[in-house]
């Protein structure tokens, strides 16, 4: 009965389960690696499963806990999206580019992740290079829904979310550019955080967007999060945008008494484009926060509206120049029977690149361009000081900024695909953050015809401490993170 259970647990519990000998890292293990293998075909969570590696982590963890060297997380089994770079295991980015490329190092968070003696149970499917709102773009198909196998899950960590929304693995990874972790925590009734930018490495991160990209975590509670992002954050001398701040006890800090909170929320949040119920069920959340002594007041976020057409600027032209490295010489797919090397690259990128990332690409090459850098890039630059100098000011007022995660709850598979213009408005109220690099999470906070809805928060710059610490108190007086699909029960 114990172990049957165990999937619906957060990591805190697995962990003190763990500390208290109720089941080894080897039987978790192989319940989770049990889930995958029965329920995950209906699902599109994994691209890849690492079965005899995980089971090989799981004995060596439970060796550390019997001799008295384990951390909190020894033992645990996560997954790791699938644009992290993981030693002698096939890091695909959810492209057809990147299908055959096995790496020949892990990503800095993997590797704190691995010395923290963690479990991996295998890579999660995601948009590919991270470039969508609904995990529609995989090259491995489309990533389902637990809550409702015909709708998304969000992307781009889509898979991560599924998986551990259905109980396929106890916390998992994500990366998140533009709300790529906090729309799919949204939409599968997850607590998706996204630190500083700077904060966790990016090191061996296969990049989108430079300046944009931050490596966070999807788990189903605030609690979780402070756990594994204690142990991911920090300096990365490999990351020149690391950033050198110490790290706070983020475990410690969210169990300390609760401060009243001056949470402010921007109006132009609450606009035509969000769903009269999601609204409502966000705003029932900021009540849980004023009977908690919270004061809720109006901010005003004056440029914030700007945030989809800027992003779609500034993402697509760092794209444009990430992604032309993938020329089929170095790495990844190779075109065959090519006349010349012209024809070679061109024939490489149209096969290995969806429609979706050339696109972006497209479209960054073009406001790159000569002629045009002034009138679409540096002006998306300028308003992207903007928006950063209006959340500088909101914060000299107030100590967090509430409103919803996504405009409605998870829609149809196909719903969006044709029109990339309303799927880009999936991530309205996500992008800010990005530009801004402040921390941001969002958590559930009620349901809509049976499907999850997420509030977010957004901090000031590094202090997810405070985010962790007001979504933690949250869910010690509701329930929603508890709540899981009864597919996957």
């Amino acid at each position: 009965m114990l172990k049957r259970a165990m999937h619906e647990k957060t990591l805190t519990e697995l962990s003190d389960a763990l500390a208290a000998k109720q089941i080894s890292a080897r039987e978790l293990t192989e319940h989770y690696l049990g889930r995958i293998e029965q329920l995950d075909a209906d699902l599109n969570a994994f691209v890849t499963v690492t079965a005899e590696q995980a089971l090989a982590q799981a004995n060596a963890a439970d060796e550390r806990r019997a001799g008295g060297t384990a951390t909190a997380l020894t033992g645990i089994p996560i997954a790791h999206k699938d644009i992290f770079c993981t030693t002698g295991i096939k890091t695909s980015c959810g492209s057809r580019m990147l299908d055959n490329f096995v790496s020949p190092y892990n990503a800095s968070i993997v590797a704190k992740l691995e010395d923290a003696g963690v479990v991996m149970l295998g890579k999660t499917n995601m948009d590919e290079f991270a470039m969508g709102s609904s995990n529609e773009t995989s090259f491995y198909g489309p990533v389902r829904n637990p809550w409702d196998l015909e709708r998304v899950p969000g992307g781009s960590s889509g898979g991560s979310a599924a998986a551990v929304a259905a109980g396929l693995c106890g916390g998992a990874t994500g990366t998140d550019t533009g709300g790529s972790i906090r729309q799919p925590a949204a939409l599968t009734g997850l607590t998706g955080l996204k630190p500083t930018y700077g904060r966790a490495s990016r090191y061996g991160m296969i990049a989108f967007a430079s300046s944009l990209d931050q490596a966070g975590t999807l788990t189903r509670s605030a609690a979780d999060a402070a756990l594994l992002m204690q142990t991911m954050a920090g300096f990365d001398a490999n990351d020149s945008t690391s950033l050198a701040d110490p790290v706070p006890d983020y475990v410690t800090e969210i169990e300390s008494p609760w401060e009243k909170l001056r949470i402010g929320v921007p109006e132009n949040f609450f606009d035509d484009g969000l769903d009269a119920e999601n609204a409502a069920a966000v705003r029932a959340s900021l009540d849980v926060f004023e009977k908690l002594g919270a004061t809720i007041k109006s901010v005003q976020l004056e440029h914030v509206h700007l945030s989809v057409p800027v992003y779609y600027v500034v993402a697509p032209a760092e794209a444009s120049s990430n992604l032309s490295r993938y020329d089929g010489v170095r790495f990844g797919h190779r075109a065959e029977g090519a006349d010349d090397l012209i024809e070679f690259y061109m024939r490489t990128r149209a096969e290995g690149f969806g429609a979706e990332v050339k696109r972006r690409i497209l479209t960054g090459t073009y406001v790159l361009s000569a002629g045009y850098y002034d009138a679409y890039y540096l002006q998306a630059q300028k308003a992207r000081q903007l928006i950063a100098e209006d959340f500088k000011r909101a914060f000299a007022d107030v100590d967090l900024i509430a409103g919803p995660t996504t405009p409605t709850p998870a829609f149809p598979i196909g719903q969006k695909v044709g029109d990339p213009i309303e799927m880009y408005l999936n991530d309205i109220y996500t992008i800010g953050a990005n530009l801004a690099g402040l921390p941001a999470m969002s958590i559930p906070c009620g349901f809509v015809s049976g499907l999850p809805v997420g509030l977010q928060l957004i901090a000031p710059h590094l202090a997810e401490g405070r985010l962790l610490k007001a979504a933690h108190h949250f869910q010690l007086h509701t329930d929603w993170h508890r709540q899981v699909p009864e597919a996957y029960a």
